[in-house]
């Protein structure tokens, strides 16, 4: 029970100790801190510095606590490994659009999305501004036309007409039949033990994926954002 306070036996509270604030983590302490490690190890990435929740009990009325629909941002800023950039991360219990899971990162240029068994990378040619579009995206039409010449002729002189490409490129990784990431994640810690090794997610590691995953709670119980310093690991 640690901390939690003494109430008398209710087997519903036994059994579903997750939605109750007195035993469990909800939403961010369930399902986010995978994805904290998951993404936190391939881009070598430390966490954020600003963690902002939202949410509530939209479906399940039925005396829990936590929500079951959950949102979460996150900034990480700039680092070596990585560009700085916004982690988007939500949970919906009852999903009555079908939907599914989904594990995405997302560039100006393509997208990677990680399932269970592949890797799929989908590309896309860089975008380029038309004249069209920039006469029709701004307010450069209300310039007198004497500018608006020397604008378009300047955009004219710096983006030359190219061939547009537009065909979408996709490759898909798939995993050998019958693979099991369980593997790895016991080959990996029984190596660790046999050889006084470190394994991939150790306290530290561990630490700084459940940090933001719990201070998400932390944010949606106090309703403001989070100040979160992940290189010395404590809140700002």
């Amino acid at each position: 029970m640690g901390p939690a306070p003494r109430r008398p036996f209710d087997p519903v509270r036994f059994f579903r100790w997750r939605n109750y604030w007195d035993y469990g983590t909800g939403i961010p302490g369930d399902l986010f801190v995978h994805l904290f490690s998951g993404i936190h190890f391939v881009l070598d990435a430390l966490g954020p510095t600003r963690i902002y929740a939202s949410g509530g009990l939209r479906f399940w009325k039925d005396g829990r606590e936590v929500p079951d629909v959950m949102a979460g941002l996150y900034e990480y800023p700039e680092a070596e490994a990585h560009p700085s950039f916004t982690l988007s991360l939500k949970v919906n219990f009852a999903n009555g659009g079908g939907g599914g899971e989904a594990f995405r990162f997302i560039g100006d240029e393509g997208m990677i999305e990680i399932g269970w068994g592949q890797v799929r990378l989908s590309k896309l040619p860089p975008r380029r501004l038309t004249e069209q579009e920039l006469l029709g995206w701004n307010s450069l039409r209300t310039f007198p036309e004497a500018m608006q010449r020397r604008i378009l002729e300047a955009f004219r002189a710096e983006n030359p007409p190219q061939r547009e490409v537009s065909e979408r490129q996709e490759v898909v990784y798939q995993a050998p039949p019958g693979y099991d990431d369980r593997l790895d994640h016991f080959r990996n810690f029984f190596e660790a033990v046999r050889t006084r090794g470190r394994v991939v997610e150790d306290g530290t590691f561990g630490f700084r994926a459940a940090a933001p995953a719990l201070l998400s709670n932390t944010s949606y119980l106090e309703n403001r954002a989070i100040g979160w310093d992940p290189k010395n690991m404590r809140q700002t």
